[in-house]
């Protein structure tokens, strides 16, 4: 199941040529202990616990032992998970853009938090792409409140929020980087 350029829902309020503003906190927001995680520079791990935590409790589910790869993709899309598999592969490409482009370590978190998350619930089980973008942004929404950059990402169109996404570098999914030290919170007993 993949991330592709066909994620719809309207566009975000007052985009900008690099995309939305950043948003303040929120009153309510501020109170949400996995919302503050994604405020500072985060590894790939630490924003997949976030998910991981999100999802549990918004949902009551998990699954242990996934892995992450870093690939050269279309940059129209985002990450896939292969039915039955145990990794998702994220756009390299698309990443390096964002993290390049992105105003705040918040943002950036944000952006690999719903790339993320998607696959998550792929992985969990959630196989239609309609489904899962709607499951993706009440996740976000319960877990890290309605005004923070991952719901409105998870709510709306990421290619349409961040047009420069487009100019990534263009790939065919022949390179891949298996990510070290991923989702150690359910593997660090036997995977190091």
């Amino acid at each position: 199941m993949a991330l592709g350029f066909d994620v719809q829902p309207p566009v975000p309020k007052g985009p900008s040529a690099h995309g939305p503003t950043s948003a303040a906190p929120s009153p309510t927001e501020g109170t949400l202990p996995l919302a503050r995680l994604l405020d500072a520079p985060a590894t790939f791990d630490q924003v997949f616990q976030v998910v991981r935590g999100a999802v549990r409790r918004v949902l009551g589910v998990e699954r242990p032992g996934l892995g992450l790869g870093l690939s050269d993709l279309p940059p129209t899309l985002g990450a896939y998970w292969q039915v039955t598999g145990n990794l998702i592969v994220m756009n390299e490409g698309l990443v390096r853009t964002m993290e390049a482009n992105a105003r705040s370590p918040r943002e950036y978190n944000s952006f690999v938090f719903v790339i993320l998350a998607h696959e998550y619930l792929h992985a969990l089980g959630y196989l239609d792409e309609s489904a899962v973008r709607k499951v993706t942004a009440k996740v976000a929404r319960a877990a890290l409140g309605a005004e923070h950059p991952a719901t409105g990402m998870a709510e709306g169109d990421l290619w349409r929020m961040y047009p420069f996404l487009a100019f990534a570098p263009r790939g065919e999914g022949r390179r891949l980087r298996v990510v070290s030290r991923f989702d150690l919170a359910t593997t660090d007993h036997y995977i190091r």
